[in-house]
């Protein structure tokens, strides 16, 4: 059946099944930080399981859910949760040389999730590779570079440097989402637009 893009308009029951899936992710990236962080020597900020369930949650809800699983997760920590890595939460976090990371996590989601429409159906692990790799890393590492410029006093080569640790773990970490995100397409075909669609009406999608 042909839908809009609209929140509410899958059916009378898919404004709840927005906030599900939404629900869903966030309870994903909460998990994910019960990986303790690997804190290395001189690092201003931690090494997290948790950038996999961003790039998870814009490869697999697209955009707008994908964001606001991650908007919901962090106004979790906001209000004292403990759930990012090493059991951290509250207003204190977003004061760290890690809020760059944290700002960036909702537009790495946006930005993976568009692309990943973009491109609509049938879900392809190559270009889900790339789009990951667009918003987990640049996407997500310009933000954490001015965050550890602005909060962690780094000069921008220092805060470079540092970043540089990451790029191994996030490089896998964008394979690992696109392998994972075929399969859950696959099963659930309606979450992506189709291609044919794309190319007639940007607004439309089927589900």
């Amino acid at each position: 059946m042909l839908r809009d893009d609209s929140l509410p308009a899958e059916s009378p029951g898919g404004g709840a099944r927005w906030l599900a899936q939404v629900a869903i992710f966030a309870g994903v990236i909460a998990a994910l930080g019960l990986v303790p962080a690997l804190q290395l020597p001189g690092m201003p900020v931690p090494i997290t399981l948790q950038t996999l369930g961003v790039m998870l949650a814009g490869a697999i809800l697209g955009a707008r859910k994908g964001a606001a699983s991650v908007l919901l997760f962090l106004a979790l920590v906001a209000i004292g949760l403990p759930l990012l890595a090493g059991g951290r939460g509250g207003l204190g976090v977003f004061a760290t040389p890690s809020v760059g990371f944290l700002i960036g996590w909702p537009i790495a989601a946006l930005v993976i999730g568009w692309l990943t429409e973009r491109r609509g159906a049938p879900y392809s692990i190559g270009w889900g590779v790339a789009f990951n790799l667009i918003g987990g890393i640049i996407v997500m590492y310009a933000f954490g570079l001015v965050g550890m410029m602005a909060v962690g006093g780094l000069t921008v080569g220092a805060a470079a440097v540092a970043l540089l640790p990451f790029i191994p773990g996030d490089v896998i970490k964008a394979v690992l989402a696109a392998l994972i995100a075929k399969p859950v397409h696959a099963s659930y075909p309606g979450l992506l637009p189709q291609r044919s669609t794309l190319r007639g009406d940007a607004s439309v999608e089927v589900s």
